[in-house]
């Protein structure tokens, strides 16, 4: 069974969905027989990177709230992340268009690596504060990860193809936000769900 996942790396809930069917995964006994692919989109692919602004501050300017509203806001989901086991510090996350991190995690999967680089990346982004539009510290990342020639990707437009592709294919099948899981093609998951939606959805897409 193979599990598209269309998600981006600075969006909150994709990590929560990201968990949760790992999770539900885990205590699946066909776990085995599942590859696991994610596909690029972008939540707000006309950001530009600002460091100096915070997080807070930009998300009360794009949707139109109060800095209150969205630090409540933000302390709900980081308190749903600390039940799954993931440290959101959103005080640190940095304003970046995801763009060149998109093409690093499509050179990733050339190589067999995406599933643990689209990790590495969300941990280093929610936890550590890392700008995943720069090119110095995706190249650090991915050297950690291990992956060969990523210095000649991040220099290049290579990917670039691949990444709209999938925001292309994404509209095509009806995703209009994610995280969105499809199941074979046969069963989809909008949204980080219960973790109880994963178990139910994995077992009647492999019965299917």
């Amino acid at each position: 069974m193979t599990i598209e996942i269309w998600s981006d790396i600075v969006c909150p809930f994709c990590y929560l969905g990201k968990r949760k069917l790992e999770k539900a995964m885990d205590g699946f006994e066909h776990r085995n027989s599942i590859k696991v692919i994610y596909k690029s989109f972008q939540l707000m692919p006309h950001v530009k990177t600002e460091p100096e602004l915070s997080i807070n501050e930009f998300l009360a300017r794009e949707k139109g709230m109060s800095l209150e509203e969205v630090t409540q806001m933000n302390e709900y989901v980081t308190q749903q992340a600390l039940a799954l086991g993931l440290n959101y510090q959103l005080e640190k996350a940095i304003v970046a268009n995801t763009f060149r991190a998109h093409r690093l995690l499509h050179h990733a999967k050339s190589q067999g690596r995406q599933v643990e680089t689209k990790e590495r990346l969300m941990e280093a982004y929610f936890t550590e504060g890392k700008n995943m539009d720069d090119r110095n510290t995706l190249l650090e990342l991915a050297n950690e990860i291990g992956l060969t020639q990523s210095e000649e990707i991040l220099d290049s437009d290579e990917y670039a193809l691949d990444v709209r592709d999938d925001v292309l294919e994404g509209r095509q099948i009806g995703v209009k936000g994610v995280p969105f899981f499809a199941f074979d093609r046969k069963y989809a998951i909008s949204g980080a769900q219960d973790m109880e939606v994963f178990s139910k959805t994995l077992e009647q897409a492999f019965g299917k």
